[in-house]
């Protein structure tokens, strides 16, 4: 199984954004609601699984939820480069 680590306990925060813009992914929905069962224990939320990531990290899913592409402004002339840049200026704006 993968693992990812980061070095700062940024987890609620990022799965804040990746509700915001693609709030019908179920998978997403329940790791929110872990996340926060999490934080309010102290625990943390970190390392997560690679595979979970996949299904709801938003920068891991712009080029497959069309939910997320329409809720950043990705058009169909957009490169993938380009959603992912998108997904990027949504969540340094959020």
């Amino acid at each position: 199984m993968k693992h990812g680590n980061s070095a700062h306990e940024y987890t609620e925060a990022n799965a804040k954004f990746a509700v915001s813009v693609e709030p019908s992914n179920d998978k997403l929905q329940q790791r929110y609601q872990h996340i926060l069962k999490q934080r309010k224990a102290g625990e943390p939320t970190v390392p997560s699984n690679l595979g979970e990531e996949k299904l709801t990290n938003p920068f891991l899913r712009c080029d497959v939820s069309d939910e997320i592409r329409k809720n950043v402004g990705v058009t169909s002339d957009d490169t993938p480069a380009d959603a992912f840049a998108k997904v990027r200026m949504a969540k340094d704006n959020f």
